[in-house]
């Protein structure tokens, strides 16, 4: 028998309700994601020859990984409210540093030279991330505004470097990032993933994560709570310059040459799509790493389908920008 004397039920706290009901719109869009990464699976399955091969599949994951990579900071950048421009470019600067530390060893020494290579333009892309950081932390500019410098220079810098030429190269220690298969598998698809991992688990498991979601969701509130907000952003966009930095290394490792005018060219409008796809709010607040890649898988499949289907690939920049509106306008509706 009840208890007559009990007390009414205290209501549930609107905050725990609103984070309810952010989970509940995050886990949504990850299944929407899936069930359209599924559908055009099926599609190419049965309407595109050779698409179940053991060829297809790694052309695919060899391709999306430099952009799952770069997504995944991106993903850090939007997630504070923010978004980087420069990605693309600062590929194309560490692409062109590579070859010049390794084709040029310090003290004749090629394996100091791989070493370098593979450590001093991946932290030199980081810290042009750090210098958005800054822009935007100390000077008060827009991001968009502050990583669109980076965006129109830094192509230019990396261009200046190799004074506007192409460097071709033959390495194989350093070429191993892109075309070592270790047990069969592309190198560079395990580092994709294991970048996806080690980063879902920053933002679901660590402080840093929390500290990332407080800031995009409501950053004076955040400020007024004790989050570092400076700190923080300071952060991510040095994550999202250290990532373009690997990514750029993979790409001239696969093709053999490091090219500033076309390194990252329109790696910007890929990473944003991924994010946007894969659920992560433009506005910031929330962020899916799982949906991100997920998202970036779904952009390279529609490519690979319109590529499959005699479409020109410059129609699939078209079709990006599409998808990046549609994604876009569902979140809105969802909000």
């Amino acid at each position: 028998m009840a208890d007559s004397n009990a007390g009414p039920v205290a209501p549930q706290a609107p905050g725990r309700a609103r984070q309810r009901a952010g989970w509940w719109r995050g886990h949504t869009q990850i299944h929407a994601a899936l069930a359209a990464l599924v559908l055009l699976f099926l599609f190419n399955a049965l309407f595109t020859p050779h698409f179940l091969s053991v060829q297809t599949l790694n052309v695919n994951l060899t391709q999306v990984a430099t952009t799952v990579i770069v997504a995944v900071g991106m993903t850090l950048v939007i997630a504070t409210g923010g978004i980087d421009l420069s990605v693309g470019a600062l590929m194309a600067i560490s692409g062109a540093l590579a070859p010049m530390l390794f084709g040029h060893p310090p003290f004749g020494n090629a394996a100091l030279g791989v070493l370098l290579a593979f450590t001093v333009p991946v932290l030199v892309a980081g810290g042009f991330g750090l210098f958005n950081g800054t822009l935007i932390t100390r000077f008060g500019l827009q991001p968009f505004i502050a990583t669109l410098i980076l965006f129109i220079a830094g192509r230019g810098i990396a261009q200046v470097m190799t004074n506007g030429q192409l460097q071709t190269f033959a390495n194989a220690p350093f070429q191993y990032i892109g075309l070592g298969r270790p047990f069969g598998i592309p190198f560079q698809v395990i580092l994709m993933l294991a970048v996806v991992a080690l980063f879902a688990w920053i933002m679901a498991r660590t402080v840093f994560g929390r500290y990332v979601l407080a800031v995009g969701g409501n950053e004076a509130a955040a400020r007024l709570a004790g989050v570092p907000v400076q700190r923080v952003k300071l952060l991510v966009y040095t994550i999202s310059g250290l990532l373009s930095g690997v990514a750029g290394l993979i790409v001239i490792a696969i093709n053999s040459s490091s090219d500033a005018n076309q390194v990252g060219l329109n790696m910007e409008l890929d990473a944003i799509a991924a994010v946007a796809v894969g659920g992560t709010p433009l506005t910031g607040g929330r962020a899916t790493i799982l949906g991100t890649l997920l998202g970036a898988l779904i952009i390279q499949l529609i490519r690979f389908t319109l590529l499959a289907k005699g479409v020109p690939d410059a129609a699939a920049l078209v079709v990006k920008a599409a998808i990046i509106l549609l994604a876009v306008y569902v979140q809105r509706q969802q909000h």
